[in-house]
C-alpha cells in the first residue's frame, strides 16, 4: 500500500514523540514496572459517545432532559468568590458556573454515534493494543422506564454485540453500571436520588446487568464519580437536576445545598450496598468478577506547613473523597465529617457495615491538584470553593502568592501537577490496602476553529502530561501502591457534559459535523508505549487478574 504523504515536520515530529527520551519508565518491556497482568486501557461513557438517544426503544435519562430544557442555552449564570493571594494582597475573582445548560449548545443526542460505530471503534481500540476497555451502560437503553417498564431487548442485543466484539479481539471489559446517567422516570416519580426508592430501581438495574453480561464482564463499577454528581447537581446546581440554595447558586427548582448532598449521598451508599449484596450472594462465585467503585480524586497541597493547613487537607479529602469510600470500606463516614457535621450526617446504610470493604477495588478518576487552606482555625470569606462548614471548612484554589498550582491548561479547572498523581494513589493506598485502578486520567483543550488538520491533531502537550502521570503512577506503585490497570481519558473526543463538545479528550479526533475519527499523535504514542512495555491483546490472555 502506498503510504499518504506527510509533511517533513509532521513526520519528524512523529518519530520524536513515538520514541521520547525524556521518560524515565524504561521503554523496554524487560524493566517494565508493571507487572504482568496490568490493565492498560481507554475509557469512555455511554451518554458521552453512544448517540442513538430514542433508537431502538431507549428512554429518556436525566442527562437527555437536562439538556432539552427550554431555555437550557440561556446562560443564566450565578457566581462563587475564591480568594488568590498575591503577595500579601488578597484579590477577589468570581467563578462563573453555567446553571441548566450545555455552553456550546450541543448536546448527546448524536455525540460520537458509537451507537452505530462501534466496530470503528473497536478497531481503533484493536489498532492501539488496548488489553482492556472501561465503557458504561446506557441504563435506560436496557429499562427505558427503570423497574417500572420492561427489558429492553434491542438494548441487550446491543451491548452483547459490543461485549463479544471487543473480547475476540482480545480486550477486557470493565463496565460501569451507571456513569451520570439515570432514568428520567425515576426523577418524575420519587424524586430520583432524593429518595431511597432509587436503591431498588439500581439494584433491579443491576441484577438485569449481572444476569446479561456478567459471564464475559469480570470487572464492575457501580457508580462513576458519586461526590461529582452530587456536589454539582444537589450543592451548586450546575448539573441535572440542577438543585442548590443560598450562596451556593441560584437554581429555579429550588434545593438545600447543605443537606441535601448528604442526603443523595445516603441513598447511594444504600443503592450501592445493595448492588454489592446482591452480586456477591447471586454472582460472584459463579462469574468470578470483581465489584469496586470510581471515585474523582484531588490531591491537596497546603498552603503553609502549619498543623492547621496540613489538617484542612485531611478535611478536604475527607470531604470530597473520602466521604464515599470510607462507609463503602471502613463502613463509616470519616472522622472529619462527624466531628463537624455530627447528627446532620445521615446514618451510614447498615448493609456497608456487614459487607466491609463493599468493593474488591478502588478506581482512581484523576486529573488535577489545588491548594487547601484551613478555614476553621483562622478566617475565610464565605463563599470560598470549599470554605463552608457543609464543604469541610477548608478553601480550595489553583492560584497562591502570585502562582499556579502547575501548568494551567485552557480548561479553567485543569492544571498539570503530575506529582499529585504519585501523592493521590500513595494516600489511597496507605488510607485502605485496596487494589487500585486508575480508571480515569488524561487532559482536554479547546480547540481553535482556525487550526490546520495537522495542528489538530499534533497534541504533544497531551503526550507530555500522559507520560509525566504515567511516571509519578510508577513511583507510587516503586513505594508499595498496588495498582493494577491505568485507563487514559478518552479514546474519542466526546460529549463533556456541561461543556458540550467544546473540550476535547480524545486520542482520536471526532469531526463532529461528518464523525470522521482522526488519530492524534498521542494515539501513536500510547500505542508504543503499550507496545515497548509488552502488553496488548496478543501477548495478555483475557481474565488473568485474579
Amino acid at each position: 500500500m502506498e503510504l499518504p504523504f506527510l509533511p517533513l515536520f509532521a513526520l519528524t515530529f512523529s518519530i520524536s514523540i513515538l520514541f521520547p527520551h525524556s521518560l524515565s519508565v524504561k521503554d523496554d518491556s524487560s524493566s517494565s514496572p508493571f507487572p504482568p497482568n496490568f490493565l492498560f486501557g481507554t475509557a469512555s461513557s455511554s451518554y458521552q459517545i453512544e448517540g442513538a438517544y430514542l433508537a431502538d426503544g431507549k428512554g429518556l435519562n436525566n442527562w437527555d432532559v437536562f439538556t432539552h430544557k427550554p431555555g437550557s442555552h440561556s446562560y443564566s449564570l450565578f457566581s462563587k468568590t475564591f480568594i488568590v493571594y498575591i503577595g500579601k494582597k488578597i484579590q477577589w475573582y468570581m467563578w462563573l458556573y453555567i446553571l441548566g445548560t450545555v455552553t456550546d449548545g450541543s448536546n448527546g443526542d448524536v455525540a460520537d454515534d458509537h451507537y452505530h460505530r462501534y466496530k470503528e471503534d473497536v478497531d481503533l481500540m484493536e489498532d492501539l493494543g488496548v488489553n482492556s476497555y472501561r465503557m458504561s451502560l446506557s441504563w435506560t437503553r436496557i429499562l427505558p422506564k427503570g423497574r417500572f417498564g420492561k427489558v429492553n431487548q434491542a438494548g441487550i442485543d446491543y451491548y452483547n454485540r459490543l461485549l463479544n466484539l471487543l473480547l475476540a479481539r482480545g480486550i477486557e471489559p470493565f463496565v460501569t453500571i451507571s456513569h451520570y446517567d439515570i432514568p428520567q422516570e425515576a426523577v418524575d416519580r420519587y424524586d430520583g436520588w432524593l429518595s431511597p426508592e432509587i436503591a431498588k430501581d439500581f439494584t433491579y438495574y443491576a441484577d438485569v446487568c449481572f444476569k446479561n453480561f456478567g459471564d464475559r464482564v469480570k470487572y464492575w463499577i457501580t457508580f462513576n464519580e458519586p461526590n461529582v454528581a452530587f456536589i454539582r447537581g444537589y450543592r451548586i446546581g450546575i448539573w441535572p437536576p440542577g438543585r442548590c440554595s443560598g450562596s451556593f447558586g441560584n437554581c429555579s427548582v429550588g434545593g438545600n445545598s447543605e443537606k441535601e448532598p448528604f442526603i443523595v449521598g445516603h441513598n447511594f451508599l444504600l443503592a450501592h450496598g445493595s448492588i454489592v449484596e446482591l452480586y456477591r450472594t447471586k454472582y460472584q462465585k459463579i462469574q468470578g468478577g470483581k465489584i469496586g467503585l470510581a471515585s474523582h480524586t484531588m490531591w491537596f497541597e497546603p498552603i503553609s506547613n502549619s498543623t492547621e493547613d496540613k489538617m484542612a487537607l485531611e478535611r478536604a479529602q475527607a470531604f470530597y473523597m473520602n466521604w464515599f469510600l470510607d462507609p463503602a470500606i471502613r463502613g463509616d463516614y470519616p472522622k472529619e465529617m462527624r466531628e463537624i457535621l455530627g447528627d446532620d450526617l445521615p446514618p451510614v446504610p447498615e448493609i456497608l457495615k456487614r459487607l466491609k470493604p463493599s468493593i474488591d477495588f478502588i478506581g482512581v478518576n484523576h486529573y488535577t491538584s489545588y491548594f487547601v487552606k484551613d478555614c476553621l482555625h483562622s478566617a475565610c470569606e464565605e463563599g470560598g470553593l470549599g470554605s463552608t462548614r457543609t464543604e469541610g471548612s477548608a478553601l480550595t484554589w489553583a492560584h497562591v502568592d502570585g502562582r499556579t498550582i502547575g501548568k494551567p491548561t485552557s480548561l479553567e479547572w485543569l492544571f498539570i501537577y503530575p506529582q499529585g498523581m504519585e501523592k493521590i494513589v500513595t494516600y489511597i493506598w496507605e488510607r485502605f490496602k485496596i487494589p487500585i485502578f486508575v480508571t480515569e486520567n488524561g487532559v482536554g483543550w479547546k480547540e481553535s476553529p482556525n487550526l490546520t488538520i495537522n495542528e489538530r491533531i499534533n497534541d504533544e502537550d497531551r503526550i507530555d502530561y500522559v507520560r509525566a502521570y504515567l511516571d509519578a503512577l510508577v513511583t507510587a506503585m516503586r513505594k508499595g501502591a498496588d495498582v493494577r490497570g491505568y485507563f487514559l481519558w478518552s479514546l474519542l473526543d466526546n460529549f463533556e457534559w456541561t461543556d458540550g463538545s467544546s473540550i476535547r479528550f480524545g486520542l482520536h479526533r471526532v469531526d463532529y459535523d461528518t464523525l470522521e475519527r482522526t488519530p492524534r499523535m498521542s494515539a501513536s504514542w500510547y500505542k508504543n508505549f503499550i507496545a515497548l512495555h509488552g502488553f496488548g491483546p496478543a501477548t495478555k490472555p483475557l481474565h488473568s487478574q485474579e
